[in-house]
């Protein structure tokens, strides 16, 4: 797998795993009147109280009732309003069970933990869920940049990097190429670089890529994977 396929795989990763967090959650399914208004009543009832319908729905690209269903989703599977993170990693671990999801879902879960409270309100779920199916190119970058720049510094780091990649084929387990040699990831990351640090200090800045990616037209292609998922 050469560069672009090891970037287009990581964001892909990233999109289609909040696919599966909606499916889990039995998410999208129509709402009758008498079930909206039971949403948006107990919108105001749970133990943590979210955001009003209101201001999600400036907040978002979400339509009242795609937020009522979501919710409804989401209160199903977390009573109390919000996620801790062993929740969520026994969540992925059930889609990947031939490899171990625990790492990555350890950087994603932090990639939604905005306030680092240790849990992910319902708010920060359709947030960053709203970034990343109906967002703009540069929004769904800056989300995928910030998922990598595990230390939150402003600054990608060949060790960060290495971290999600090989946390990705660790996810994936067998299913990511059985022939793949021990030492891909390093040379991926290498690779990554080689293209992304522009003017060789050693990290990447946001600036560099957002720039980059937009000039590439897999990485293009694999952000509109799932833009009509929903």
């Amino acid at each position: 797998m050469g560069l672009d396929g090891m970037e287009v795989m990581a964001v892909a990763v990233v999109i289609c795993l909040f696919v599966v967090v909606l499916k889990q959650f039995g998410m999208w399914e129509p709402l009758s009147l008498e079930e909206s208004c039971d949403e948006e009543l107990e919108l105001s009832m749970t133990r943590h109280q979210p955001e009003g319908l209101d201001h999600l729905q400036a907040q978002t690209c979400f339509t009242r009732k795609e937020l009522q269903s979501l919710y409804r989703g989401f209160k199903n599977e977390c009573p109390s309003g919000l996620v801790d993170e062993e929740t969520f990693k026994m969540i992925y671990s059930q889609f990947f069970p031939q490899g171990d999801a625990t790492t990555y879902a350890h950087y994603l879960f932090n990639a939604f933990d905005v306030d680092r409270n240790g849990s992910i309100r319902f708010e920060d779920f359709v947030m960053g869920l709203s970034v990343l199916l109906r967002g703009s190119v540069t929004d769904k970058l800056r989300w995928a940049f910030n998922l990598y720049d595990i230390n939150n510094d402003g600054y990608i780091t060949k060790q960060e990097m290495l971290s999600i990649i090989t946390s990705i084929y660790d996810m994936l387990g067998r299913f990511t190429c059985p022939n793949l040699p021990q030492e891909a990831p390093v040379d991926h990351v290498d690779q990554f670089f080689q293209k992304m640090d522009r003017n060789g200090d050693g990290v990447v800045t946001i600036e560099e890529f957002i720039e980059t990616c937009q000039k590439d037209e897999g990485i293009m292609k694999s952000m509109q994977l799932f833009d009509h998922v929903i």
